[in-house]
């Protein structure tokens, strides 16, 4: 039996087709051949619930919605939205020993930076976390962190900062004892971020290829496990508008597992997966 008689939907090789460019075109990730089943795995409540009776109607009704709210659903549910507390823990140290001290120098002003591709919200709590313990009290006037992602169902677990305890695994003990709180309505073991932690971030749904990027210029962007599903012409765009968003002296963080080699720009290699943008003097 087929995975499509399984859950009572075929998928054609001319649906795929065109959900792939769909969700290419909306998102820049790659769906690569052989990606059917997951397709159908991820995609099938959202039939079902909305009472279609085949993909060719769904992807109808996807190309006919005006307002786009249903290609980002799509998009929601076949996105990985993988991440984790304290992921590749090396850029937070950096961040804290070489980002930071002159910045703090700066004195009165006003520090900003951006998580890209914030998934469920663990990277810039670890940002914002990371930047408590560096600047203490003084954080909530002198930073400000940006946090976006196309997604609006992981920004809506993101901005409710409640974790289950396989979630908190990275988190050292002493750091959740500081920064977050438990929540008794919630499952035994999740905790929350705390109030101060989170109201230091802004979430927003943005979409990294689109041309309208942030007004603000950002002292730091990390922007990681993104362009992984990019292909090169997606990965140059994102790059040059996020180069673009950088201040003079600023850092673009990326993922290890990403490279910057086949792209064009005007960022120096610092240290692994990390690139500053030159200082003007």
């Amino acid at each position: 039996m087929t995975p499509s008689a399984i859950i009572g939907f075929d998928l054609s090789d001319r649906d795929l087709s065109t959900i792939r460019r769909l969700v290419y075109e909306k998102s820049g990730i790659m769906l690569h051949e052989g990606k059917g089943a997951l397709v159908m795995a991820r995609l099938q409540k959202r039939l079902r619930a909305g009472g279609f009776r085949s993909f060719r109607q769904y992807i109808r009704h996807v190309q006919g919605d005006e307002t786009g709210d249903e290609l980002t659903a799509l998009i929601d549910a076949i996105a990985t939205n993988h991440t984790s507390f304290f992921r590749e823990p090396r850029h937070f140290g950096f961040l804290r020993d070489v980002v930071l001290p002159p910045l703090m120098a700066r004195k009165d002003s006003v520090i900003l930076g951006w998580s890209a591709a914030c998934a469920t919200g663990e990277e810039p709590y670890t940002i914002a976390m990371t930047l408590f313990e560096q600047f203490g009290a003084d954080t909530a006037r002198r930073v400000r962190l940006l946090a976006s992602d196309l997604s609006t169902k992981a920004l809506a677990a993101a901005r409710a900062g409640i974790y289950k305890p396989q979630r908190m695994a990275d988190v050292p003990r002493e750091v959740a004892r500081k920064y977050f709180e438990n929540v008794p309505a919630m499952p035994p073991g999740s905790m929350r971020v705390s109030e101060p932690i989170r109201r230091l971030v802004e979430f927003r749904q943005m979409n990294l290829l689109d041309t309208v990027a942030p007004r603000a210029i950002y002292d730091f962007i990390f922007c990681r496990n993104a362009m992984i599903y990019f292909d090169r012409a997606a990965q140059q765009q994102v790059v040059q508008m996020l180069e673009r968003q950088l201040a003079p002296g600023g850092y673009l963080f990326i993922s290890h597992a990403e490279s910057l080699n086949c792209v064009h720009h005007g960022l120096t290699w610092i240290a692994p997966a990390v690139y500053r943008r030159p200082p003007q003097f």
